[in-house]
């Protein structure tokens, strides 16, 4: 069985229009490689990696690889000279078998076992995060190898999800784990925060940076110079509701960060802003049945597969058939598995349509894929990777049985 990320398929080029979005593109990729399909466009990658990097000049982007995990995409964003977030072992495979430097990522995940630790260190990542005393023994044995970001929470009301309830030290305990590792001989290199994914604003980054800033000088003064402030993720996209252009949220960021400390290196683990706009879900109706007056449309994929992000990740992305130009009626439209929770809207527009139809999800380029099960042994959506009008990577289907 192929690993789930192997660029398989022959690069071959796409019938007119190049844009892999666009509705002819997309029937066409569909009629040849078959649904359900999560198509990334190489191309947008790019662009959302160097808007955001414009947006935050001087600030290191290390992409967080949970929202999309995917090889072709690591190595998109390692030829553009991205940094790496890692946070698991399974991460650190990935971007060792993409040729990253381990000097480019970071550990980052706060509660590590110690065969996770020594698998970063094995690889060359030297720089973790810890949020308490009891992470911060962990690393006795490995001091002379291994430093710190110690992650302080602050928690945003206007965030879609909380990353600060369930990580993070309160901004008073810092210096006292400051203190504590020295004790210990292990080295904290500077601190971090992320104020959670999906922010509604940048009011909160503001907060936390300008709170960073006043540790890091306080850290100075009792004699611990620090390095390095990790200013996190969070950073929004649009899926119905219109948030703020990168640019427009970053600018409170980047007056905030003239507050830090001179020669202090900061960096971002942005994941969402990336990978989200860059990807969409294709899938085929199978089949359909009219109840209480609407049409239900059952799909090939659904809320266990690439839509679990519409219960997990809290995301309303935006879906239309591609027939057009009929008359719309309030529709369902429900996933393939036997279990009844598996309904991805309940009152959706949409013309009538018929089997093998082809639906579209926009902007589903994070915590879909990635988080997608095989329940009921349906398979995971097939990635295909489109760089300027050819297919680099993917669309294989595997042998599982459907």
């Amino acid at each position: 069985m192929r690993h789930p990320d192997a660029c398989t398929a022959e690069p071959a080029e796409l019938v007119t229009p190049p844009d892999p979005f666009a509705p002819e593109a997309i029937k066409r990729l569909a009629a040849r490689y078959g649904s359900p399909l999560l198509i990334i466009d190489a191309e947008r990658i790019r662009a959302g990696y160097r808007r955001l990097a414009a947006a935050l000049p001087g600030v290191d982007l290390h992409y967080a690889l949970k929202p999309l995990p995917h090889g072709a995409v690591i190595e998109i964003l390692r030829d553009e000279g991205a940094f790496f977030d890692l946070a698991t072992n399974g991460e650190v495979e990935l971007v060792r078998r993409a040729g990253i430097a381990p000097a480019r990522c970071i550990q980052t995940h706060p509660i590590k076992r110690d065969s996770d630790i020594r698998t970063a260190l094995a690889f060359g990542v030297d720089t973790f995060v810890a949020d308490n005393p009891d992470e911060i023994r962990k690393f006795v044995k490995h001091r002379r190898r291994a430093s710190l970001l110690i992650r302080v929470a602050f928690r945003s009301p206007e965030a879609v999800c909380d990353l600060s309830r369930k990580f993070g030290c309160e901004p008073d305990a810092v210096l006292p784990l400051i203190e504590l590792a020295a004790s210990l001989g292990i080295r904290v290199r500077g601190l971090s925060f992320h104020v959670g994914s999906q922010a509604g604003g940048p009011a909160m980054h503001v907060e936390a940076i300008a709170a960073c800033a006043q540790l890091l000088r306080r850290a100075a003064a009792d004699g611990h110079a620090l390095g390095v402030l990790d200013i996190g993720g969070g950073f929004p996209v649009e899926y119905r509701q219109a948030v703020p252009s990168i640019e427009e949220f970053c600018a409170p960021l980047r007056a905030a960060l003239r507050g830090v400390p001179e020669g202090i290196r900061v960096i971002a683990e942005p994941g969402r802003f990336i990978a989200a706009p860059a990807a969409v879900a294709v899938a085929s109706v199978m089949g359909r049945a009219k109840r209480a007056g609407k049409w239900w449309y059952y799909l090939d994929d659904g809320l266990y597969g690439s839509y679990n992000g519409r219960m997990f990740d809290h995301a309303n992305y935006r879906i239309d058939s591609l027939r057009s130009g009929d008359e719309r009626h309030p529709s369902v439209l429900a996933g393939p598995t036997c279990d009844s929770i598996d309904v991805i809207d309940e009152d959706i527009q949409l013309p009538l349509l018929h089997a093998g139809d082809l639906i579209v999800g926009r902007t589903m380029g994070a915590y879909t894929w990635a988080s997608a099960t095989e329940f009921n042994l349906f398979p995971k959506a097939a990635v295909l990777v489109v760089d300027r009008g050819r297919v680099i990577c993917g669309g294989d289907h595997d042998d599982r049985p459907t």
